[in-house]
């Protein structure tokens, strides 16, 4: 990680609200220096980053429009120029929208795989020329979906991005090795999603074996495990209640 003595950094990718947020208060927690990245939820942003700053000696926001190749390769630069130095990055943030091969086409599919698969792989390239240069290492944490073990045919151009970054994160931890360490996480549901209700988000409950929600805080702990762990590389942990193994013909969201 990083040097002796020197504070660890971490960029988190949609740290403003739901996931990123919790993701980024456990590693502010854990001692690491966030940088909260947003694209148009300036003020969660800014929430964000005050809670971080509460236990840890600093945090600051970072606008970028992912799906543009300029701001996404920019990020790195500008965490790096406020900081000092960056040793991690949770790619978290995530294009999230329903289409099945009944109405796909190549914009919502070109939508996904811009910020969902081009964007982490741009952030991983850009830390790892980072690392490299001052002799340091450093980790990156890509979030999945359990959806990508527990298949069904909604929302196919998230699920297709999903599987194109779990592939990346595979080939990106031999071609950065030994600098940088890349792993992953596929949570469960956790939130709702924008297509339920909270009631209908309760009832979700019951397809885990755990019959619980994959709680944030869980999630959180998990990612706070994959960046402090040195021998973790090109592994992914399903942190979904064992979610994957209920096998449904639809996606929870509408059942």
């Amino acid at each position: 990680m990083a040097q002796k003595n020197v504070q660890k950094t971490v960029l988190v990718t949609g740290g403003a609200k739901r996931l990123g947020r919790e993701i980024a208060l456990a590693l502010a927690k854990a001692g690491w220096r966030v940088a909260v990245h947003y694209r148009g939820s300036e003020g969660e942003a800014l929430e964000t980053s005050n809670a971080c700053s509460v236990h840890t000696s600093g945090s600051m926001c970072f606008k970028a429009d992912l799906n543009n190749e300029y701001e996404a390769r920019g990020l790195i630069p500008a965490v790096i120029a406020a900081f000092g130095h960056l040793d991690a990055v949770v790619n978290n943030a995530s294009t999230f929208e329903f289409d099945v091969v009944q109405d796909f086409s190549y914009e919502k599919l070109m939508q996904h795989m811009l910020g969902n698969v081009g964007a982490p792989i741009l952030l991983a390239q850009g830390l790892h020329l980072h690392v490299k240069s001052r002799g340091a290492k450093g980790v990156v944490l890509n979030l999945l979906d359990q959806k990508l073990w527990n298949i069904n045919p909604d929302f196919l151009s998230y699920s297709l991005s999903k599987a194109a970054l779990q592939m990346a994160s595979s080939m990106l931890a031999q071609s950065l090795a030994p600098d940088v360490r890349v792993c992953a996480i596929a949570p469960g549901l956790s939130f709702p999603s924008y297509l339920q209700d909270e009631a209908a988000f309760a009832r979700t409950a019951k397809y885990s074996l755990t019959g619980e929600i994959s709680h944030p805080e869980d999630i959180a702990k998990a990612a706070v495990f994959m960046l402090d762990t040195g021998s973790v590389s090109g592994a992914t942990l399903l942190v979904d209640g064992g979610q994957h193994l209920t096998a449904m013909g639809r996606d929870v969201s509408f059942l």
